[in-house]
C-alpha cells in the first residue's frame, strides 16, 4: 500500500471539500509568474473535508529499531569543518544561571555518541523520493491538505471508554487563528491561549517542510480572582500569563493587554493605587487564587501545558503561505510535577554522567498519558496514519520527541516556543511572521555585529537554509555563487519572507512527507528532504570523523531581543541555590 495516500488525494482531487486556509500572514502584493501558473492550476475548497478515524493505538512493538532516536537526524551532519548546525540546541551558559545546567555547549564540536548512536538510523534522509513526487498531483495536494483530521481525533478521543489520557481540545483549531480572539485566548472557554513567536532555525521554517503553532494554559487558579470570590477573571489570567513571561525571560518588566488591577487586588505596576494598567514590574509570587505559587526564573508552574499542532505547508487561494487545516502531528506536554533549580542540578548532573557512561536512554512511558521525561514534564504525541488519520505514536516514535524536550543546553524548562514569543501585549495572538523583524538572539550585543539578525546569523554559521544544507531555494535567494550570505539581498526582509517557500517548493515538501505518511515509517525520518541529501553522514567513526574547530563554537541564546522594546533589558539571574 505504498502508494495508498497518493491514490486517495488522486480521488479527492475531484472533490471541493475543504476549508479556508488559517494564514500566518496577510496577503502579499506580488507573485512571481511560476507561482501565478501554479495558482491558476488549482481549485480551492470552499468548506472543510474531514478525515476518518484511526486505529488509535498503536500494538506494543517487541523490538525497538533505534534506541538512540533522541539523537535527531541533524546530529550527523557533515560540518565541513566550517559550518556549525549544531548551536541552537547545545549551549554552555555560566554555571546555575540559569536552571538548565546541562552546559553542553562542547557537543558542537565533538560526536559524544554511544556505540548505538554511531550509526545514522534516519535512513529516509537517503531515499530519494523524486519518482514518488512526480506522480502526486499538486490538486491532490491541496485537497489533502485542505482536510481537518484534527476534530475527528478529538472526537475519537472523547468517545473511547478506556482513554486515560488528556483530550487536547480546542475547538476549531483546524481553522488556526479564527478559533482564538485578539488577545490569543480560544474561543471556546477552554482557557488554551495562543502566542506569536519566531519559529526556531530552522526545522520549523516554512520553507524546510512546516508550519507549526503553539498554545499555552495554566492550571484553573491562575484564572481566578482572589478579591471577592474564585470566579474566572480574564484580567487575573493575563497578568500570570504577563509574569510567566516575565519569569520565562527572566525579565523585570513586560508590558501586558489592558488589565484592572481591581480584579486580583495587587498593584502590579507599582504605582500605588489599583487602576488599569498596561505594563507589570514582575512580582514575587502570581496573582489571584494563584498568590501562593511563587515566581520561579525560568520555570514554569506545575500543571502548565503545551499544545503544539504541526502542520503542513498552507497555500492560500491567494498564493500566501500558511498553516492548513490538516495536522502531520499533535503534540502535548503537561508539567505534572515541579523540581526546584537545586534539585534539578542534580538531574543534570546525573544526565552527564550517563553520557559520559554511553549509557542508552531510559524512559518511563505511561500509555495513554504519555511519556515522562524524568523532568517533571509528560509528552504525548499524534501522528497520521497511512490513510491521514491522527493516531497515537508508538513509544518509539514517540522518543524521537524526548531528546529536544529533555536534556538540551539551550532550552528553558525543556521548551523552545514560549521563550521566542514577542515580548509582551503584541505576541498575545496568533502566529502570524508577517512583519516580523528578524530580532537578534539575547547578548548579540556581544558578538561582532549586534544588529544582525538571528536568521542571518543563523544562515551564515549554518552555511545554508538548514542544518543539512541542502535547502537549494535559500541557497539561492540568500546566498553568493561562492556560498557566502548575500546580506544585501536578506536586508529589510521580515520573518514571513525570509522562511517561507515558494509555491512549487511549498507542494513538492508537502508531497515528500506524504509518501512517508504511505510508508509509515517515521522509525526512519520524518525530514521531508526532495532528494537524497549528500551533506549528513551515515555512520561516525569516533576515531576518523572530522569534528569542528574550537573557534567555530557559537554561543547563543534561545531568547530573542526585539527592536523598538523598553523592555529587553535581561536580569542577571541570581545564583539558583539562592532561590
Amino acid at each position: 500500500m505504498k502508494y495508498f495516500i497518493s491514490l486517495i488525494l488522486i480521488m479527492l482531487s475531484a472533490c471541493d471539500s475543504s476549508t479556508s486556509i488559517s494564514e500566518i500572514t496577510e496577503p502579499t502584493t506580488q507573485q512571481s509568474s511560476d507561482d501565478a501558473q501554479i495558482l491558476a492550476s488549482l481549485k480551492f475548497p470552499s468548506s472543510p473535508a474531514r478525515s476518518g478515524r484511526a486505529v488509535l493505538r498503536q500494538a506494543h512493538a517487541e523490538n525497538i529499531y533505534n534506541a538512540e532516536a533522541v539523537i535527531p537526524p541533524q546530529c550527523y551532519t557533515k560540518h565541513d569543518g566550517e559550518y556549525n548546525p549544531c548551536m541552537t540546541c547545545h549551549q554552555s551558559y555560566d554555571y546555575r544561571s540559569r536552571p538548565n545546567t546541562m552546559s553542553d555547549g562542547g557537543l558542537q564540536h565533538v560526536y559524544a555518541f554511544s556505540d548505538l548512536g554511531t550509526h545514522n538510523h534516519w535512513q529516509n534522509l537517503f531515499e530519494d523520493r523524486r519518482p514518488r513526487i512526480a506522480k502526486i498531483s499538486d490538486q491532490a495536494v491541496i485537497d489533502y491538505i485542505y482536510t481537518d483530521n484534527y476534530s475527528p481525533l478529538i472526537e475519537q478521543l472523547k468517545s473511547t471508554a478506556d482513554w486515560q489520557g488528556p483530550i487536547p481540545e480546542i475547538k476549531n483549531l483546524h481553522l488556526g487563528a479564527a478559533a482564538f480572539d485578539e488577545h490569543g485566548m480560544a474561543k471556546d472557554g477552554s482557557h488554551w491561549v495562543a502566542f506569536n513567536y519566531k519559529p526556531l532555525p530552522s526545522t520549523f521554517w516554512p520553507t524546510n517542510g512546516s508550519s507549526d503553532d503553539v498554545m499555552i494554559r495554566l492550571p484553573a487558579k491562575f484564572r481566578q480572582t482572589s478579591c471577592k470570590n474564585k470566579d474566572y477573571s480574564r484580567d487575573t489570567y493575563l497578568a500570570n500569563l504577563g509574569i510567566l513571561e516575565a519569569a520565562i525571560k527572566d525579565l523585570s518588566r513586560i508590558s501586558v493587554p489592558a488589565i484592572d488591577e481591581n480584579a486580583f487586588c495587587e498593584d502590579l505596576n507599582q504605582d500605588g493605587k489599583l487602576s488599569v494598567i498596561s505594563e507589570i514590574i514582575r512580582p514575587t509570587h502570581y496573582v489571584g487564587q494563584a498568590g501562593d505559587e511563587a515566581v520561579t526564573v525560568m520555570l514554569y508552574p506545575i500543571h502548565t501545558e503545551f499544545l503544539h499542532s504541526v502542520r503542513y505547508v498552507g497555500i492560500s487561494k491567494d498564493g500566501d503561505i500558511g498553516l492548513p487545516p490538516r495536522m502531520k502531528e499533535l503534540r502535548y506536554m503537561n508539567k505534572f510535577a515541579f523540581f526546584p533549580p537545586t534539585h534539578l542540578v542534580s538531574q543534570y548532573g546525573n544526565e552527564n554522567q550517563e553520557k559520559i557512561e554511553g549509557l542508552l536512554p531510559q524512559f518511563i512511558n505511561r500509555g495513554d498519558k504519555g511519556t515522562d521525561n524524568s523532568f517533571g514534564w509528560m509528552l504525548l504525541g499524534f501522528i497520521e496514519d497511512q490513510q491521514g488519520q491522527l493516531r497515537m505514536q508508538s513509544e518509539e516514535e514517540n522518543l524521537f520527541c524526548m531528546g529536544c524536550h529533555t536534556t538540551i543546553g539551550s532550552t528553558i524548562d525543556q521548551t523552545f516556543a514560549f521563550a521566542r514569543k514577542l515580548d509582551g501585549a503584541p505576541g498575545w495572538s496568533y502566529i502570524n511572521l508577517k512583519g516580523m523583524p528578524d530580532a537578534p538572539y539575547v547578548n548579540a550585543a556581544n558578538t561582532k555585529n549586534d544588529s544582525e539578525g538571528e536568521i542571518a546569523h543563523y544562515l551564515k554559521t549554518v552555511g545554508g537554509g538548514n542544518e543539512f544544507r541542502e535547502n537549494d531555494e535559500i541557497r539561492e535567494r540568500f546566498f553568493h555563487a561562492d556560498g557566502s550570505l548575500n546580506v544585501a539581498a536578506i536586508n529589510g526582509l521580515d520573518v514571513y519572507q525570509l522562511i517561507t517557500p515558494s509555491l512549487r517548493r511549498a507542494l513538492d515538501l508537502n508531497k515528500a512527507y506524504m509518501t512517508i505518511v504511505a510508508d509509515q515509517d517515521f522509525i526512519h525520518g520524518r525530514d521531508a528532504n526532495l532528494q537524497p541529501v549528500r551533506n549528513v553522514y551515515s555512520e561516525i567513526d569516533p576515531e576518523s570523523t572530522p569534528v569542528l574547530p574550537g573557534d567555530k563554537k557559537v554561543q547563543w541564546d534561545i531568547r530573542l531581543r526585539w527592536p523598538n522594546s523598553s523592555l529587553n533589558s535581561v536580569e542577571t539571574a541570581l545564583p539558583l541555590s539562592a532561590k
